[in-house]
C-alpha cells in the first residue's frame, strides 16, 4: 500500500526534484503537484492525503495559511531554502523540514521517519493519531483515546473520557479516514471506537454512560466485529 502524496511548490524545478524522489523511493504515489497553495487547497478540500510536501514562501497564500485553511492535517514535510521557520513548523506538528537544495538520502530519511518504511521493505506504519482542526487549532487526538464521533448538522464531535472536540466536517468525511479496524460507523450520526463498547441491548450500545443507537442494517455487522463470545 502505497503514501498518498501532494507536492505544494511555487519552483518549478523543485516539484519536478520532488516527484523524481516520490518515484524513486517506490513507496509514494504523487497524487498532485501544484504551483501554488491556492489550487492545492482546492484539491486538498476534496481529497484525502497521507504526506503533504509544502513550501512555505509562494505568491499569494503562503504554506502555513495552506495549512490554517485545511479541515485535517496529513503528515507535513516543509521544504524551503530557508531555517527560519522552525518555531513555526513546530506549532503545526511538522514532521520532518528539508532545507533546499537536499538530497535524495535526506529526503528517504523524512519519509522513513513518517512510515518506518525500510530499504527493503514496502510496508507502512499504521496510523494512531489523527489531528483535527477544533477552535482554530490543530489537535492530535490518539485513536485510543476517541470513544466515539457523533455529528452535529455540519460538524463532528469527537468524544474523549475527559473532553469533546468540535470541528466542521462530514461523518462521512471522518469516516474515510478513521482506522476502520478499531472505528465502525454505527448509525448515520455515530461512529464508535468497537474497543470502547460496555454493553449492546437491542439496537443501541453503550461507551462511557452514552447510549448509542445502531441502525437495524448494521446490528449484524458491529456484533461480528466485536469479540463475541
Amino acid at each position: 500500500m502505497k503514501l498518498k502524496a501532494v507536492i505544494v511548490d511555487d519552483e518549478p524545478m523543485a516539484r519536478s526534484f520532488l516527484e523524481r524522489y516520490c518515484e524513486k523511493n517506490g513507496n509514494l504515489d504523487v497524487a498532485g503537484s501544484f504551483p501554488n497553495a491556492e489550487t492545492a487547497l482546492d484539491y486538498l478540500k476534496s481529497n484525502e492525503i497521507d504526506i503533504l510536501f509544502l513550501d512555505v514562501e509562494m505568491p499569494g497564500i503562503t504554506g502555513f495559511q495552506l495549512l490554517d485553511q485545511m479541515l485535517y492535517l496529513p503528515r507535513i514535510i516543509l521544504t524551503s531554502s530557508k531555517t527560519d521557520y522552525a518555531f513555526d513548523a513546530f506549532q503545526y506538528n511538522v514532521a520532518d523540514y528539508l532545507k533546499k537544495p537536499f538530497t535524495y538520502t535526506r529526503f528517504h530519511e523524512a519519509i522513513c521517519k513518517i512510515s518506518n518504511i525500510g530499504n527493503n521493505t514496502k510496508a507502512v506504519s499504521k496510523q494512531e493519531d489523527i489531528f483535527i482542526k477544533s477552535e482554530g487549532k490543530y489537535v492530535r487526538l490518539n485513536y485510543d483515546d476517541i470513544l466515539y464521533i457523533e455529528s452535529v448538522g455540519d460538524y463532528v464531535k469527537y468524544f474523549t473520557a475527559s473532553k469533546h472536540y468540535l470541528t466542521h466536517s462530514t461523518l462521512k468525511a471522518v469516516e474515510e479516514k478513521m482506522n476502520r479496524e478499531q472505528f465502525m460507523k454505527v448509525h448515520r450520526s455515530y461512529i464508535v471506537n468497537l474497543g470502547k463498547i460496555k454493553d449492546i441491548e437491542d439496537h443501541s450500545l453503550v461507551i462511557e454512560g452514552k447510549v448509542i443507537p445502531i441502525s437495524k442494517v448494521l446490528k449484524s455487522e458491529v456484533l461480528q466485529r466485536i469479540n463475541l463470545a
